[in-house]
């Protein structure tokens, strides 16, 4: 499934045409990265952990609740449920997401222009998202994203979930290139080290954390509040860096 195919091949020989020594590639996180969701997340999760008689509030939420939902319920509640029951509460909390962002889908501001000024360029591009494939689905369908992205990787595409690497290096396998030609964008502390062990350059979009929560994670070239102060430009500038 993951390989770089001819689409791939063309877009990446466009580009080295141009500036070959600078020739990299993106890779998107989805969830807080691409759309600013992490509080519906956020209490849609604490609605659901509450029914289980798990009362956490919005920073325990925040701080825990992070990474692919069967490990999270399974981190949580050890071996209560079964993997079946852990699957059917999954699904349930993100049918409920989805049903409530829904009205307010959007790209983060400025992702847009971003995605175009990178498409045009020739930069190959990826998701690398922790979300189920209904939730990455969700997103690239509703929005007109698909186009922009050859390879898109979901949860049940890696057995180990953020913050090990796996899903990062599947992606910069996928698009033909070495970790440390992908600049990677994330917005959480959890998904910014699972890029750093993959060896990845960082972009940090601090809608969901602040730069503090960052401390000690390598590989980071910038932080941005969303993709209005960043360019195309810029990333060259990273990748050469």
């Amino acid at each position: 499934m993951i390989g770089v195919n001819s689409f791939l091949r063309r877009r990446m020989s466009i580009f080295a045409g141009k500036n070959p020594e600078k020739m990299k590639a993106a890779i998107f996180d989805m969830d807080g990265t691409m759309v600013d969701n992490m509080m519906v997340h956020h209490r849609a999760w604490q609605k659901k952990l509450a029914e289980f008689g798990l009362d956490m509030t919005l920073e325990e939420i925040k701080e825990k609740v992070h990474g692919i939902n069967e490990e999270i319920l399974e981190r949580l509640f050890a071996d209560r449920f079964t993997p079946d029951e852990r699957r059917q509460i999954s699904r349930e909390k993100e049918a409920a997401y989805r049903e409530i962002f829904l009205p307010d889908l959007k790209l983060v501001a400025g992702l847009p222009e971003f995605l175009n000024q990178l498409s045009g360029a020739g930069i190959p591009m990826a998701v690398a998202s922790a979300a189920p494939p209904e939730n990455v689905n969700f997103v690239l369908d509703n929005l007109a994203l698909r186009p922009y992205f050859p390879v898109v990787l979901h949860a049940r595409d890696v057995a180990r979930g953020k913050p090990h690497p796996e899903i990062y290096l599947k992606a910069a396998d996928g698009l033909g290139l070495p970790p440390g030609d992908c600049v990677v964008f994330e917005d959480s502390p959890v998904g910014a080290t699972a890029a750093s062990r993959a060896g990845c350059p960082l972009v940090v979009v601090t809608t969901t954390h602040v730069e503090a929560d960052f401390t000690g994670i390598s590989n980071i070239s910038r932080f941005i509040p969303d993709f209005r102060t960043i360019t195309f430009a810029d990333l060259q500038r990273i990748c050469a860096g």
